[in-house]
């Protein structure tokens, strides 16, 4: 009996934030260990299964680092990075979207659709969603590697109130038509301050953000983001995460998530509890 009141319990904790979000957009960006670990898979699918049906509008924005990487290696070409991103030549973007536009984005799809929803698959380029213009960092060229300059969320917002979910390939074009690689976060962002969506969600390897001394932070300001920036506490490869939630709050989302992805039900922890949940919220 104390375990089903108990499952009564986390209903009624979650109804406050159900009628909150109702009809709200949450961008879920997916990657790292929750898009290979089979019980992680299968989790984050019923998730957003369960988003869907209690009426939110899940958006999911999928990364492939890794995939892009073994499918390189299997051909002989070797990958460069510069601040973390992937110089990308022709050769390379043809990988990028056979391995993106294709392999990956079909395996979410399914996925999902497994989980009991129905899934749509989408690149950047479709419907011209995303617009992308070539990215230099720190005066080198990277090749084709794009930086969102505008998007036309359209395609997503029709997909959505026709009760499908959206699964989006970051791949962008620009005005002459040619495709980029663009950052899975970047591109998480932008659709997020696009859609003016209720909350930017990036699922990662770590706890979140962590203070001076090693503990993981629940809420932060952007004040107090930029803070730990500035003191070395958010260093590497968290700074263009938290730059990106600083950017969708700036740009109308109204709060950012950088969740732990290695734990069962991430999302739902994080958005439908009371507690501190399983990774940080960044809040204007």
């Amino acid at each position: 009996m104390q375990n089903l009141v108990d499952k009564a319990k986390v209903l009624t904790e979650a109804l406050p934030y159900m009628r909150k979000f109702l009809g709200k957009t949450i961008v879920i960006k997916y990657g790292g260990h929750a898009m290979t670990d089979a019980d992680l898979r299968s989790s984050f699918a019923v998730d957003v299964v369960l988003l869907k049906f209690i009426g939110l509008l899940p958006v999911i924005v999928h990364g492939g680092g890794p995939q892009i990487a073994s499918t390189l290696d299997r051909f002989g070409k070797q990958s460069t990075f510069i601040n973390g991103l992937r110089v990308t030549d022709d050769e390379t973007m043809e990988v990028v979207e056979m391995v993106l536009g294709g392999t990956v984005n079909r395996e979410i799809v399914e996925l999902v659709q497994q989980g009991g929803g129905r899934a749509v698959g989408v690149t950047g380029s479709d419907g011209g969603l995303l617009r992308v213009r070539r990215k230099q960092v720190e005066g080198q060229d990277l090749g084709r590697v794009g930086d969102v300059c505008q998007v036309d969320p359209r395609i997503l917002i029709a997909m959505s109130d026709s009760g499908f979910i959206p699964v989006v390939a970051p791949i962008g074009v620009d005005e002459k038509g040619v495709t980029y690689n663009v950052n899975a976060d970047e591109a998480a962002g932008a659709i997020a301050r696009s859609l003016r969506a209720e909350k930017l969600m990036l699922l990662t390897d770590v706890p979140g953000v962590k203070d001076a001394a090693g503990e993981r932070v629940s809420q932060l300001t952007v004040e107090e983001t930029r803070n730990f920036v500035q003191e070395g506490v958010i260093q590497s490869g968290m700074i263009p995460k938290v730059e990106c939630c600083i950017n969708a709050l700036a740009g109308g989302v109204t709060r950012t998530h950088i969740v732990d992805g290695r734990v069962l039900h991430a999302i739902l922890l994080e958005i439908f509890t009371d507690d501190s949940g399983v990774g940080t919220l960044i809040v204007p």
